[in-house]
């Protein structure tokens, strides 16, 4: 067989070629240490090595949010821990406070002054950030004050019952915050007790406040418990002389338990048993615009007409979704006569209109309470002495309902939170008068308050406990994933990692091929005819 010259040439070229390829490949993986530095080295090896990769950033990222959950609970763990040490204090002054035989009533305002301290450093305990600036017993609403309020205007809770969790391992999420509702506010109280609070649609700026409110007498309270009161503020022309008052209506029913009692800014309002205060300038209600029917109003009034048995004919009036139907029975010869037999007691009529809240006069029919009225079912005599069209149907149209001013909540609870725990010791201590009756107040307030103080540490304690258990599942899971990344890296490092023994014997060899055969093809080169001429 011959081989031309440029098969030589051809083959030549590619052997040093690809010995050149292996010798540089071999020097890539010398200096950067990494054996499969493309898929194709090892595709078995790649795909390993691509999966324990990104295991191990997985472990990076995980280590980074266990240092983030602990740091969390930590700052979480100090704060319960400053809460339990005021609460412990709050303790002690009310075991000092339970000396009413000794103590007068200066000593109980200086008592009072203290917890009122302690009071504004517990909200504050209560409202703590962390690093980011987010409130740690927010819950989900980290980002707003989770409890606002004093105890001159009650305390409210707006955060949610939400806990922040984290994720530190494939199966694995940590709580890295809790709820200040769970902790602080949904207490189990010693004694049935209530909650106050403004409704947030009140009109009055700045808004009306309302006391967080003492049971005075528990017998009382506990008959009406579990039903809610509402305090609205009626119209100024309720009462006489006109100014500022309220109703307390049961909220359920709407049964008026007080009605159209003169306001008094923070004179306590005592009903059902509970003492509170109102503060501030609440807005009062808009009256009521009367809805009428004058006489006349559809047409000329036509008298006299004799309506007497058996001449007795009937029309319908509707308010609302009642509907009463009302007899004209006798003689009538003017407006006066009319309004006399709308008023019959006899007749039936004077009950029905009473029922649905309408009068008449002379002048004609009309509603103060502002809901408008049809009169109906009437026929072309009656349309006639009335001057209303009865038979078609007869409107009014001037009738404005009254509008509720501002209105504050009293709710029954079974729960107490810890800030008006506080607030209700203070404010029993600061009512003390030295009277027997009162004395015997204070016992109850301050027995009250030990119990309520007891169950606000076992809550915190609770919690306290779900932490440790927190910190050892982080302590467990940090220790896995450093031992799993031990162990990865050391997988990882025998797949990628070159061996230098290895790859400085194979770089020797290559050398070796690309010289031999660099020196192969200069000989071979030279071997043609022409150099026999």
């Amino acid at each position: 067989m011959r081989i031309s010259s440029l098969q030589i040439f051809n083959i030549a070229n590619k052997g040093m070629a690809d010995a050149n390829r292996s010798l540089i490949h071999t020097q890539e993986q010398l200096s950067s240490g990494v054996r499969v530095l493309n898929p194709s080295d090892d595709p078995v090896a790649s795909t390993k090595i691509m999966q324990l990769t990104n295991d191990l950033s997985n472990i990076s990222q995980y280590k980074k949010n266990i240092d983030i959950a602990e740091n969390n609970l930590v700052l979480e763990e100090s704060n319960l821990s400053s809460v339990n040490n005021l609460l412990q204090r709050m303790q002690e002054l009310a075991v000092q406070a339970g000396n009413t035989a000794t103590l007068s009533t200066s000593e109980y305002d200086a008592l009072a002054a203290e917890v009122d301290a302690r009071l504004d450093e517990l909200q504050n305990l209560l409202n703590s950030q962390n690093a980011n600036g987010d409130y740690i017993f927010g819950g989900y609403k980290s980002r707003s004050q989770p409890f606002v309020g004093s105890a001159a205007s009650g305390f409210q809770y707006q955060g949610d019952d939400g806990q922040q969790y984290i994720k530190v391992a494939n199966n694995t999420s940590v709580p890295a915050s809790d709820s200040g509702k769970d902790i602080f506010v949904d207490i189990q109280s010693a004694h049935n007790t209530v909650h106050t609070y403004a409704s947030s649609a009140n009109r009055s700026d700045p808004p009306v406040g309302i006391s967080v409110g003492i049971v005075t007498d528990q017998e009382a309270f506990d008959k009406f418990y579990p039903e809610d009161m509402v305090v609205t503020f009626n119209a100024d022309n309720q009462i006489l002389p006109a100014g500022k008052n309220y109703t307390v209506t049961e909220r359920a029913t709407g049964r008026v338990i007080v009605a159209n009692q003169a306001y008094v800014a923070g004179v306590n309002i005592d009903v059902n048993g509970v003492s509170f205060s109102v503060t501030g300038s609440p807005v009062s209600g808009d009256p009521a615009v009367p809805a009428t029917r004058p006489f006349g109003a559809d047409g000329p009034v036509a008298f006299p007409f004799d309506f007497s048995a058996p001449n007795e004919e009937t029309f319908s009036v509707r308010v609302g979704g009642r509907t009463e139907t009302l007899i004209l029975d006798a003689n009538i010869s003017n407006t006066t006569d009319l309004a006399a037999v709308l008023n019959n007691v006899g007749n039936g009529n004077a009950a029905k209109l009473a029922a649905l809240g309408l009068s008449a006069d002379n002048t004609g029919i009309r509603t103060d309470s502002g809901i408008n009225f049809t009169l109906a079912g009437g026929s072309a005599n009656i349309d006639a002495v009335m001057g209303l069209n009865t038979n078609l149907g007869s409107t009014s149209s001037d009738g404005v309902m009254s509008k509720p001013g501002d209105r504050l909540f009293v709710d029954s609870s079974n729960k107490q939170d810890v800030l008006t725990t506080l607030a209700r010791f203070s404010q029993g201590m600061k009512s003390y008068d030295g009277t027997g009756d009162g004395r015997d107040m204070l016992e109850e307030v301050i027995a009250s308050t030990l119990d309520n103080l007891k169950n606000a540490q076992t809550s915190i304690l609770d919690v306290t406990a779900k932490l440790g258990a927190r910190f050892n599942t982080l302590d467990s899971t940090r220790q896995l994933h450093l031992d799993s990344e031990v162990v990865m890296k050391d997988v990882l490092s025998e797949l990628r990692d070159v061996d230098y023994a290895e790859a400085a014997t194979r770089l020797s060899s290559q050398s070796l091929i690309l010289q031999a055969a660099q020196s192969s093809f200069v000989r071979v080169s030279q071997l043609n005819l022409f150099s026999k001429l």
